[in-house]
């Protein structure tokens, strides 16, 4: 019964929006108990291509990468979430505008243009530093 349970809530989760298998077990912990089970029913999820870390990373990249976000910032929260290294780089690495992208945050926050005052200078490296980009990417930016 309690596996049914859990295979259900799983499936329930899931049809809202993708999950990395982390996510998902320690979703299924705060609600089940038996972590054999949870184990059990996340493995036949992967078996039937309804869980998959993979698509859960080419998605996440894809939403993050729209909300202006750069390759470190976005990689660190995948590990967070329990997304294998090797994943991770894949995913980054089928992008080569990551320079576009920070200069398109860039231009979105700071319209002005780089500042040549060097508090604003430096208020402006640190945006683009908490976005996730890095010190060569926000050079071509500012630059």
């Amino acid at each position: 019964m309690a596996s049914a349970e859990i295979y259900n809530k799983a499936l329930d989760l899931l049809s809202r929006r993708e999950h990395s298998r982390k996510e998902l077990y320690l979703k299924l912990t705060k609600r089940f108990e038996s972590k054999e089970d949870i184990n059990l029913n996340l493995d036949r999820l992967e078996e039937k291509n309804l869980l998959s870390d993979s698509r859960f990373a080419e998605e996440y990249v894809q939403a993050r990468r729209k909300k202006g976000f750069g390759p470190i910032k976005i990689s660190a929260e995948l590990e967070k979430r329990g997304v294998n290294e090797s994943l991770i780089s894949n995913e980054i690495d089928k992008f080569d505008d990551w320079e576009d992208l920070a200069e398109l945050s860039f231009k979105k926050r700071f319209p002005d243009g780089v500042s040549k005052d060097f508090n604003k200078l430096q208020k402006q490296k640190n945006f683009l530093l908490n976005k996730g980009f890095t010190f060569y990417q926000i050079e071509s930016v500012l630059d």
